[in-house]
């Protein structure tokens, strides 16, 4: 199978974790105010799942390349 990544670009699982992870903390932190606030905790876990579920999506998205070529155009032929 031919490499879809362009010429120059280091796909790595560390580059991809630098980046997701600020936003990771973000909406932990938003769970955990939400639970300091005294808010009734089912709706700090009811928004665990999609905070988790987005980060993963973002990690995936880093590490295959999706995001990240800066628009540039990747010849599949090669």
């Amino acid at each position: 199978m031919s490499d879809i990544v362009p010429d120059g670009v280091q796909l790595t699982r560390k580059r991809a974790v630098l980046a997701v992870l600020p936003f990771l903390f973000l909406g932990l932190a938003d769970v955990v105010l939400l639970l300091k606030w005294g808010v009734d905790p089912l709706w700090g876990f009811m928004i665990l799942p999609p905070i988790l579920f987005m980060s993963a999506l973002a990690w995936i998205a880093f590490r295959s390349g999706f995001v990240g070529s800066g628009g540039a155009e990747v010849d599949p032929s090669k």
